[in-house]
């Protein structure tokens, strides 16, 4: 196989895989638990959290922890992005944007 058809075949899977990422970015999945239900996008930004009402709080109380819920997972998540792309940043540079 000549290199040019194996750069071919690289920006192929590249292209393949930021469509497929594309794709998962625009799903939600939602996780559940005896009290709470979680909805998260598929590049893991939480999109809501439900607190089934159990009768030991009220519902105005309910909506102000759940939206801080969201909040600090999302702030959480960033961090970690960070500083997953500050650790393993170089590596990335390194394969010229292949992935």
């Amino acid at each position: 196989m000549n290199m040019q058809a194996l750069m071919q075949q690289a920006q192929k899977m590249q292209r393949d895989m930021t469509k497929k990422k594309e794709e998962l970015n625009k799903k939600t999945f939602v996780g559940t638990s005896e009290l709470v239900d979680v909805t998260f996008t598929g590049d893991k930004k939480l999109v809501s959290v439900n607190i089934k009402q159990d009768g030991s709080l009220d519902e105005e109380d309910k909506e102000i922890l759940q939206d801080m819920m969201v909040i600090a997972v999302n702030d959480a998540m960033k961090q970690i992005d960070k500083e997953t792309e500050k650790m393993l940043g170089a590596y990335g540079s390194q394969l010229n944007g292949l992935f």
